[in-house]
């Protein structure tokens, strides 16, 4: 069975909202998994969720209205399924992706508040999607193997009212994933 190995890159985004644009660099993210045929012609790829490492969304990798992220803010992404098919041919891809997002303020002394997680469940793709908010492009594989994956999700409220009002939960999440994808 081949091996297939998935690396973000510098150029990613994340939108919550009505929020604007997150700019957020997940160099250095990288995930290693399977590769088996489907009947369809497509590689199926499989990334196990122990695999998986994004870096955090924080000061050092995050700018929101061209400023980084206030210390000791941390959004840590704890990825539960990274899984889908490959097009080789025509540079196609197609990941279901669910995850657990987790927000961590730290505090004076040592002590930190830590909400609720967001749950996102999207397919990353490659190809055009379109939402209630959100229309964008992918970018298929290109001949060095890198790549945009896009993917809009609805985001459930937490529980956590103060968290919930803040982001205006139910609402939309987008991901603009830049990523090199080699089988």
């Amino acid at each position: 069975m081949a091996e297939a190995r998935l690396d973000t890159l510098a150029g990613c985004e994340l939108v919550i909202g009505a929020y604007p644009r997150f700019r957020y660099n997940a160099l250095g993210g990288s995930a290693r998994g399977d590769v088996g045929l489907a009947p369809d012609g497509f590689q199926k790829v499989r990334f196990p969720a122990d695999t998986v490492m994004i870096p955090d969304l924080n000061w050092r990798t995050t700018r929101f209205l061209g400023l980084p992220l206030p210390p000791g803010l941390s959004i840590a992404i704890h990825p539960e399924i990274l899984t889908g098919h490959v097009e080789r041919n025509t540079g196609q891809v197609d990941l279901q992706f669910r995850s657990r997002f987790r927000f961590r303020l730290g505090a004076l002394g040592g002590m930190s508040i830590t909400a609720p997680d967001l749950v996102v469940d999207t397919k990353l793709t490659t190809e055009a999607i379109q939402s209630t908010r959100h229309r964008v492009q992918g970018q298929r594989l290109d001949q060095s193997s890198r790549g945009v994956l896009v993917g809009a999700a609805l985001i459930e409220p937490t529980g956590a009212a103060w968290l919930d009002g803040f982001l205006g939960l139910p609402d939309e999440a987008l991901a603009v994933l830049e990523c090199r994808l080699g089988i």
